[in-house]
């Protein structure tokens, strides 16, 4: 009966067991989480921001698997999944749609293309400049916060998405209201709420931000349509990094369902998550030269952690890149998230 019903339902062979423990860890570490915060034991309050933000963690990637059509055979139901973990994330401002469509310009277009650029706006706006850098000095990820602002108020900045307006207005009372009923239960529960989120934002960011150097193009530029490395494979492949937390190791990768096999990710998008350590070490064996080790990882994570607010325009050199990713100097990209839908 089991086998009819993955047989059924799901994309792959196999896919019942991994997808069910992935989807119910999700939901009782964020909901858990929660409980463990309103408890108010300041013990239990730690455990429950950590739970909470990892539980995000792992409902983002999930959205990423049903981006990809990766999880079941239908693509409704993909949608259906994606929409719903993306109340947890966070990212429900935007909609599943336009978050898989933009994602998939990233691998067909082989860009970083964003709808707001924020850098554009950081340099126009010294102020605010100042306090994004200070924040990320602090390791807040304040980049992402600004994107995630943006997400939340896009029917109201651009026109093509006017028509989400209705939606985004209920969303918003939703949430904030939920928000709103948290802060007066306990304004320390909220600030556990954010810490989470702020968690949740860092490790996505991390794993983000040398996975690529690729050209960082805005959609309403004249020459978007003009993308030079358009399905250029060997370009894509050049220009792709894998950052697994640990070769030797392979368990950790779990933290963040294998989203560190990021060219074999790329070499075959809709391979599930649970199959990539498999495809990595069938396409590459124990090469290195993509693979960007774990400290080295960290290193630039942290030296660069103000000066890629800007990021460096001169990364998109491949060879430049890679050996900047391998002394840990590397920049790398911020505001690229998959679940950036606009």
């Amino acid at each position: 009966m089991i086998n009819t019903f993955e047989k059924s339902w799901f994309r792959y062979k196999g896919g019942l067991l991994p997808t069910i423990s992935a989807l119910l860890y999700c939901q009782l570490t964020y909901f858990a989480g929660i409980a463990l915060i309103l408890s108010l034991n300041p013990v239990l309050m730690t455990i429950g921001t950590l739970a909470m933000a990892h539980g995000m963690v792992i409902a983002a990637y999930m959205i990423h698997e049903c981006g990809h059509n990766a999880v079941f055979k239908s693509s409704h139901h993909n949608a259906w999944l994606g929409s719903a973990l993306n109340w947890l994330t966070g990212g429900c401002y935007g909609t599943y749609d336009d978050l898989r469509a933009n994602h998939m310009k990233h691998h067909i277009n082989n860009v970083d293309a964003v709808t707001f650029d924020y850098r554009s706006y950081l340099a126009r706006h010294p102020i605010q400049f100042k306090i994004v850098k200070s924040l990320e000095w602090l390791y807040v990820p304040a980049v992402e916060f600004l994107m995630h602002a943006v997400l939340i108020f896009a029917p109201f900045l651009f026109k093509e998405k006017e028509d989400q307006q209705l939606r985004v207005i209920g969303i918003i009372m939703v949430r904030f209201s939920l928000l709103l009923g948290l802060f007066l239960y306990s304004p320390i529960a909220y600030a556990c709420y954010l810490l989470a989120y702020a968690i949740f934002l860092t490790v996505l960011r991390f794993m983000d931000a040398l996975q690529h150097n690729y050209e960082f193009i805005v959609e309403a530029d004249s020459n978007f349509n003009l993308i030079k490395h358009k399905g250029d494979r060997n370009y894509e492949q050049s220009h792709t990094f894998s950052n697994p937390i640990s070769i030797n190791h392979a368990w950790l990768n779990l933290l963040t369902l294998n989203f560190g096999y990021h060219n074999a990710h790329h070499t075959k998008p809709t391979t599930p998550w649970y199959d990539l350590p498999k495809l990595h070490k069938s396409l590459y064996g124990n090469e290195a030269i993509f693979v960007i080790p774990f400290r080295k990882q960290l290193l630039s994570f942290h030296k660069n952690r103000v000066a890629r607010v800007m990021g460096d325009d001169s990364e998109t050199q491949s060879n430049r890149f890679a050996q900047r990713l391998q002394d840990g100097s590397a920049v790398g990209a911020n505001g690229v998230s998959f679940l950036s839908s606009f």
